[in-house]
């Protein structure tokens, strides 16, 4: 009678039983590493090669935003001052503007005025003057005040050449007359 191969496995000695287990042990581990685990350790190393790519590009972005928001910060708050600046240098003249403020000052202070006239504007290197003759009649204190009032505009303009003249008595007041030479600015076109 012929012998199964569970009787020619049982005939075979203990260490080359551990030998063929060994055997196969290592045939089955490197099947397995070929067929499972170095796709995986592939997948795994260009995974991390990506997550690293996209930290950096992450990073970068961030910085580019930080910077983004400091100039857009600062575009803001040079835009509150070309504001301001516009509103003390305006592009334009706006003479019919500052006449109003003038008039309006002076009405608040108490004193008339009898005079005004534009002068012509004159060129300067970054700015026009724009000179306006006037001329007030009115107390000192309300004089005072309107000088004051005026210097407290936003828009700048210059009082020169201020001239006190006919001083007369009215009641107890001295009502005097004032010659003066308001100038104003514009800027000129960049």
């Amino acid at each position: 009678m012929a012998e199964t191969p569970a009787q020619r496995f049982a005939k075979i000695p203990s260490s080359s039983k551990i030998l063929l287990l060994a055997l196969m042990l290592v045939l089955i581990g490197a099947a397995y590493y070929s067929l499972l685990h170095s796709g995986l350790t592939e997948e795994i190393e260009a995974a991390q090669q990506t997550k690293s790519r996209l930290e950096g590009e992450l990073a970068q972005a961030k910085s580019l935003q930080r910077q983004f928001l400091k100039l857009r910060e600062e575009l803001e708050a040079r835009k509150v001052i070309d504001q301001q600046n516009l509103r003390i240098l305006p592009k334009d003249a706006e003479i019919a503007t500052m006449l109003q403020e003038l008039n309006r000052i002076a009405e608040i202070s108490g004193l008339a005025i009898n005079l005004v006239e534009p002068k012509p504007e004159s060129a300067s290197t970054f700015y026009y003057k724009i000179p306006v003759t006037m001329e007030l009649r009115g107390r000192y204190h309300q004089l005072a005040k309107f000088f004051y009032n005026v210097s407290r505009l936003q828009r700048a303009i210059n009082m020169e050449n201020i001239t006190l003249s006919e001083p007369k008595v009215q009641g107890e007041d001295l009502v005097l007359r004032v010659g003066v030479l308001a100038t104003t600015f514009r800027r000129k076109d960049a």
